[in-house]
Parts: C-alpha cells; sequence; structure tokens
C-alpha cells in the first residue's frame, strides 16, 4: 500500500464526477486488470464502475421470438469491488454498518484485503482518514471558516496541489518514513517544496493531447464503443 492519491474533485456527487474518479484510477491501472475497489453505498458508484471497466453483455429471448434484447455492461472477470454501507438514525448517529460484494465474491475481496494489509474486512476507513487530513490541512474545507473559495476553479487547483504536497513532500509513519511517491518508486527522496517549485515540467500539446484522447477513451464505455461500431444495414 502506498497511499497515493490519484485525483480529488470539485463539484456534487453526480454519475458524471463518479465517472471522472473511476476514470482516474483506470488511466493509471491496466484496463486488462481491474483494481480492487472499496467504496461506501454512494448511488453512481456502480453504473460509474461498469461504464468504465464494463464489458458488453448480450442477452437472448427465452421464446425466441419479438425483438432482439439489447446488449447492455457486466463486469469483467477480476474486477472485484465492496462496499460498506453505514446506517444512520434521525440524529445521524450510526446504527449499523454493513458490508457486501458489489462485483465479485466477498471472502475473494476479504483476503484480498488481509493480502495488501489494509484491514481484515471491507473497509473505507483509509479514505475516511484521508479525508480527515484533507480537511485539517486545507483551511478552504473547514466547517467554519473565512477562507472559503468563492470560485470552484480556485478550489479545485487548491486541492490538486494539496495532493501534489501530500505524495511527494509529506512522509507517513505507516511508510516508515517515506512518501506515496517513495512508496511507489517514483522518486528515493522526500521532495521539500523547493524542489517540487524547482522541478522542470515540460509537456508538449502532443502529450497533452495523447492524455487526453486516453481518458476519454476511457470514459467512454464499452457499449458505447460497440454501438458505433456496429455496421448499418445497406440497400
Amino acid at each position: 500500500m502506498s497511499r497515493f492519491v490519484l485525483d480529488l474533485r470539485v463539484g456534487p456527487r453526480t454519475l458524471e464526477l463518479a465517472r471522472e474518479l473511476v476514470a482516474s484510477v483506470a488511466v493509471c491501472h491496466d484496463l486488462a486488470r481491474p483494481p480492487l475497489l472499496l467504496i461506501d453505498d454512494h448511488l453512481p458508484y456502480p453504473s460509474a464502475i461498469l461504464q468504465v471497466y464494463g464489458e458488453v453483455q448480450h442477452h437472448r429471448r427465452k421464446n425466441g421470438r419479438g425483438r432482439k434484447c439489447l446488449p447492455t455492461l457486466k463486469p469483467p472477470p477480476g474486477l472485484w469491488v465492496g462496499v460498506v454501507k453505514k446506517l444512520r438514525d434521525a440524529k445521524g448517529n450510526l446504527v449499523k454498518v454493513t458490508r457486501s460484494a458489489l462485483f465479485g465474491r466477498l471472502p475473494d475481496i476479504e483476503q484480498r484485503i488481509r493480502d495488501l494489509g489494509i484491514g481484515w474486512r471491507v473497509n473505507t476507513s483509509h479514505l475516511e482518514r484521508l479525508n480527515g487530513t484533507l480537511r485539517g490541512q486545507q483551511a478552504r474545507l473547514a466547517r467554519r471558516t473565512r477562507n472559503g473559495s468563492r470560485r470552484t476553479r480556485a478550489l479545485q487547483w487548491s486541492l490538486w496541489l494539496w495532493r501534489d504536497r501530500y505524495n511527494w513532500t509529506c512522509p507517513h509513519g505507516s511508510l516508515d518514513g517515506r512518501t506515496p511517491a517513495m512508496a511507489l518508486g517514483l522518486t528515493e527522496k522526500v521532495w521539500s517544496i523547493l524542489d517540487y517549485v524547482r522541478y522542470p515540467v515540460h509537456v508538449s500539446a502532443l502529450q497533452r493531447a495523447e492524455w487526453a484522447e486516453r481518458r476519454n477513451g476511457v470514459l467512454e464505455s464499452a457499449l458505447d464503443v460497440y454501438k458505433r461500431r456496429k455496421s448499418l444495414p445497406t440497400l
């Protein structure tokens, strides 16, 4: 486990935003080997995960008559998704926590969690801990503050700057004093803020276009690709 933060997004918790977050994971990971995903019971997540990782599934009518059934999306083999659902009372107090498998078998998911050393059961504790760290270090996200952002774009860029600082300049006790970037093998030392500012970053327009094309390809579901490639009848 590296604790490397891939993306932070500002906005309402919609399907579009969920797709953007899942796409950030897919761009950094091999689509042929889906990662283990641990999520809460946010409603758009299942659809977002299927749109990014799903495969086309064809259906047959039981009686063999009538219109052809439309294809849908199904999870690919090896995609494991665990869900944590928290039940609260009218006052917001936690009453019960249930754990289930959205895709895959729950015993396999929990065994994978134990192998990774991130717990014994399906959980989102690491993400909740990250949220606490983020709110504690970002005055813009405090409950009561005079430092709030009036523009969404300014808040988004500040979160991305915080993400880079967290990944490259902040040693973690759980990582034996290493940064998340060191845990992934991206660097051999703890960067200072000055190192981050002075690091030469030169990205060509062609490279940016290639990244944008790859991300758009991830955001396009297999079902959309199938419909686009489907041959049209000729006269």
